[in-house]
C-alpha cells in the first residue's frame, strides 16, 4: 500500500482484493454453455468454492445473465456481431432453443424466502444479484456501477464465461471506470482454449490475473 497525494493505492492482491470493498462477478454461468468450454469439470469445482467463500465472507455477488433487446431495439451492427459470435461459439443453435432449465445458473444464487398465506415467495437476498444486460459490459444500462459506488466497493472480482468476450471487455472496462479490476484465471472459462489463453495474456498487462487458490488464502483469514 502506498499514497500518492491524498490518494491510498493498493499494490499487492492481498490489498485489492480485501472482502470490505470487493463485488464478485460470476459472468452468463448458465446451463447452456457449460457442455461447452474446455475445463468443465475444474471450472465448476473451483468457481463453487470462491463462490461459497464470497459468501462466508460477506462479498457481494452479482450473477449476469445474457438478455437481448428485442430486434427492433437492437442496432444492425450488433445483430450482426452477435450472429458471428454466436456461430463461431457454436452458440447460434442452442440460444434459439434454449429450454428454461437450460437459460438457468449452474450455481444458484442464494434466494430468501418470505412466508405468505398462500406458499411461498422467493426474493434475491441483499447480498446475492441478478443483473440482465445486453451488451458485452456489466456497466452499460443496469445500474451495475452506481451499486458500486453506493456500497463503497473499488475492486471487481470477475469469474464465468467467455474469457475472451464478457470477461475481459467487462474488465476493462472496469478498469477505465476506476476500479481495480481482477480475473480469477481457473474460474474463467471459453469454447476456445487457445482464446482463453490468449485474452489472459493480454489482460495481465493491466489488470491483476490471479488464481482460486490465491483467492482462498485470502479470504481465509
Amino acid at each position: 500500500m502506498q499514497k500518492i497525494e491524498n490518494k491510498i493505492i493498493y499494490n499487492t492482491t492481498e490489498e485489492i482484493v480485501n472482502p470490505s470493498h470487493t463485488a464478485l462477478i460470476v459472468w452468463d454461468v448458465q446451463n447452456m454453455f457449460l457442455n461447452l468450454i474446455f475445463n468443465r469439470q475444474e471450472f465448476t469445482s473451483n468457481l463453487s468454492s470462491v463462490i461459497e467463500l464470497a459468501r462466508r465472507t460477506n462479498v457481494p455477488i452479482f450473477f449476469t445473465r445474457h438478455k437481448p433487446l428485442p430486434t427492433r431495439f437492437e442496432s444492425s451492427a450488433r445483430l450482426g456481431m452477435m450472429s458471428r459470435l454466436y456461430t463461431r461459439l457454436g452458440l447460434d443453435r442452442i440460444i434459439q432453443t434454449a429450454t428454461k432449465e437450460e437459460l438457468d445458473f449452474v450455481i444458484k444464487p442464494k434466494l430468501s424466502y418470505q412466508q405468505q398465506e398462500e406458499g411461498q415467495e422467493q426474493q434475491q437476498e441483499q447480498n446475492e444479484i441478478v443483473i440482465d444486460k445486453h451488451t458485452e459490459s456489466i456497466f452499460i444500462d443496469t445500474g451495475f456501477e452506481h451499486m458500486l459506488q453506493s456500497a463503497g466497493i473499488v475492486t471487481v472480482v470477475f469469474t464465468g464465461f467467455a474469457t475472451e468476450y464478457g470477461i475481459e471487455s467487462s474488465a476493462r472496462d472496469s478498469s477505465s471506470r476506476g476500479f481495480y479490476s481482477v480475473v480469477v484465471s481457473d474460474c474463467v472459462s471459453s469454447p476456445d482454449k487457445e482464446g482463453h489463453n490468449r485474452s489472459l495474456e493480454n489482460m495481465k498487462k493491466m489488470i491483476t490475473i490471479t488464481s482460486s487458490k490465491d483467492i482462498e488464502k485470502i479470504w481465509s483469514k
